[in-house]
């Protein structure tokens, strides 16, 4: 364990203001502060301000239990099983407030998996040692030498508008460091994800991972397949996501993270196809960078579309036997793919659907123009099928012609406005059904003499 070294920056040494903050933030604070409540604003939002970067989120941690801060604020819901924490929805922003917490259960608490006021355990571990719940509340100091990274330990008193480093942040953000709180073994074991966000900061930060943090991530790369994997999915959209998806493929190569979480394309990756190495999941990587810092959105279906694309067709060119058509054969890789994935990465079944449709829609680009074209083109979903055609286009000189083809056909044959989207049935609503009523005969004749 780090050893204890508070350091306490006063406003006039720091350049954080108050005009730099959320307003909801300052005012929440506040009202923490008058009622009697230690608040501070802690993590990342303090770290991107003494770099100069301009933070995502502002996150606060305080002395209020989440019931208290509950009871303070009307747009609070309460969230997390794992780690319980308090929401506070405003207009433009939703702000987690998070109790502090400790780093190891005191010795006069009831212990680990213990009832705690009949509200269940407040740590739980499993036999390996990742935490499953944690809500074993702690001073400031143990809240923040219980968080991930130096550099992310750091707090923002709104008493007196200091800056208080337990850990010595200040030294590792001033050197470019990542490096953990403690023992990094003990601190990846306890939570896996843990190494992904050693990653996703590294790169996106131009950090160097500390030797023997970097070292303790390398041998313990297996242990991140044992992490939620619908919490791994988003966590490797983040990675991608974040500017710097190609800085951090190379990491997640380099340290085993990668073949953790996905053994099948990564077996893919190392081996060649027809002599030639595969690089197009880096050279698309390099062309999501340079969109995502360009300001352009990029939804996760076309994200998976283009990282594993190549590795999709390839796998449904393989699956075509017998009478298997190439639809058939797409739709069983892509199914496969999901399935193999689910124990370590869990695509949505929504997003899975988008991302066959837009493979799909890829095959269809190669009939030109094929039978219906404005039958295609008017669909729902042509666009991003259109825009992986675009993006693909810096990739193969294949989908260049094919992109320059439609391109020309598009402007002299535009396709028609779609139809109103039929919300109700989109979700899934049922639809009220006419209820069907007996005809009525024509009216009866005189009843038969007896």
């Amino acid at each position: 364990m780090t050893a204890s070294r508070r350091t306490i920056i006063p406003r006039a040494d720091h350049p954080i203001s108050r005009s730099n903050l959320s307003d909801n933030a300052v005012r929440v604070l506040y009202r923490l502060r008058d009622h009697g409540y230690l608040a501070f604003l802690v993590g990342g939002c303090l770290r991107d301000l003494l770099l100069g970067r301009e933070p995502k989120d502002f996150d606060i941690a305080t002395s209020a239990t989440p019931a208290q801060v509950k009871k303070l604020f009307r747009n609070c819901r309460l969230v997390g099983r794992r780690f319980r924490l308090a929401h506070l929805h405003f207009r433009d922003e939703i702000l987690e407030v998070a109790t502090f917490r400790s780093a190891s259960p005191a010795e006069d608490d009831p212990g680990e998996g213990a009832e705690v006021g009949g509200r269940g355990p407040r740590i739980v571990k499993d036999d390996g040692g990742m935490i499953l719940r944690d809500n074993l509340f702690g001073t400031p100091e143990e809240d923040a030498r219980r968080r991930d990274f130096t550099v992310n330990a750091l707090c923002y008193n709104i008493a007196d508008f200091s800056l208080i480093d337990y850990v010595g942040g200040l030294d590792d953000l001033n050197r470019g460091i990542i490096r953990t709180i403690g023992d990094p073994v003990l601190r990846f074991v306890e939570d896996p994800v843990r190494m992904l966000r050693a990653v996703r900061f590294a790169a996106l930060l131009g950090f160097e991972i500390e030797p023997a943090t970097w070292e303790a991530l390398v041998s313990s790369s297996p242990l991140c397949a044992n992490a939620s994997p619908p919490r791994l999915y988003e966590e490797l959209l983040k990675l991608f996501l974040s500017g710097e998806g190609e800085s951090c493929y190379q990491l997640l190569r380099r340290s085993g993270l990668f073949a953790a979480l996905l053994p099948g394309v990564n077996s893919w990756l190392e081996t060649e196809t027809d002599g030639f190495p595969h690089v197009r999941f880096g050279r698309a990587l390099e062309i999501i960078d340079r969109r995502v810092s360009g300001g352009e959105p990029l939804a996760p279906p076309l994200l998976l579309a283009l990282l594993f694309g190549e590795y999709l067709e390839e796998r449904a060119v393989s699956l075509r036997k017998g009478k298997v058509s190439p639809q058939e054969a797409l739709d069983s890789a892509v199914a496969r793919f999901v399935e193999e994935l689910a124990p370590t990465v869990q695509i949505p079944h929504k997003v899975a659907l988008a991302l066959r449709g837009i493979l799909t829609g890829r095959r269809r680009f190669a009939e030109t123009p094929g039978r219906r074209p404005l039958t295609f083109t008017s669909r729902p979903g042509f666009e991003e099928v259109l825009c992986y055609l675009r993006l693909t286009a810096e990739l193969s000189e294949e989908a260049t012609s094919l992109l320059q083809w439609w391109e020309r056909y598009l402007a002299g044959n535009p396709p028609p406005p779609l139809a109103p989207r039929d919300e109700a049935a989109e979700e899934g609503t049922p639809r009220r059904r006419r209820r069907n009523r007996r005809r009525r005969g024509p009216p009866a004749g005189p009843l038969p003499s007896p």
